[in-house]
């Protein structure tokens, strides 16, 4: 009777390391720091912007304030949040003929390395794609009330939101060139997946050098 308990369980395997790394996915921040700041300069500029008339009079101040904001979140969510928030990253380089290349790396997960959790990914693409839309919304309402004055300010943070959600997008997607695609292919999944390890290497994607 003992021999065949054995043979009746000596085949059976629990893996709670999946299922606990599973939950730790989807319920851990790994990067904070990278996730405080990959919001805060885009709401601080988006904050500073609306309530600039109760912050300082001067238009110059405000301009020159969202100014730098947008520049900040430009240079940090291209550089940093994207790399260690959802393990990708893009630059755009000329070469000596002056012709534009677009570069996509993408991290390769090794059983060492940390890879972006579920909560991470979705703060990630929500930030990425909402705060554009807003600075959109800003265009319309300061061509409609006349305040040109601010126009300038508005189409900076437009470009600049903008550059860093298309180049990302395009590096997500395998660094297809053709927009519209992208923008179909990229429209009909949702941000709200879990992004899985598989996912950070896609066909075309360099692999992201360890630094």
């Amino acid at each position: 009777m003992k021999q065949a308990l054995v043979d009746d369980t000596e085949d059976v395997s629990l893996d709670f390391g999946n299922e606990e790394e599973l939950a730790f996915r989807k319920a851990k921040i790994r990067h904070p720091l990278a996730t405080f700041f990959h919001l805060f300069f885009r709401v601080s500029a988006i904050v500073t912007y609306v309530c600039c008339d109760w912050f300082s009079r001067s238009f110059v101040g405000c301009f020159v304030t969202v100014l730098l904001l947008l520049s900040l979140d430009f240079w940090s969510v291209k550089n940093v949040t994207g790399r260690l928030m959802v393990g990708l990253r893009w630059w755009n380089q000329i070469d000596e003929d002056g012709k534009s290349h677009w570069v996509f790396e993408a991290r390769k997960v090794s059983p060492n390395a940390m890879a972006a959790t579920e909560a991470e990914a979705r703060i990630f693409w929500l930030g990425l794609i909402i705060c554009p839309v807003i600075w959109i919304v800003f265009f319309f309402s300061t061509l409609f009330s006349l305040k040109l004055k601010w126009l300038a300010l508005v189409i900076a943070g437009i470009s600049l939101q903008a550059a860093n959600l298309y180049g990302y997008i395009l590096c997500k997607m395998g660094g297809e060139s053709d927009l519209s695609k992208v923008t179909a292919s990229f429209l009909s999944q949702t941000v709200f997946q879990t992004v899985c390890p598989g996912d950070f290497q896609k066909p075309g994607l360099e692999e992201m050098h360890q630094r």
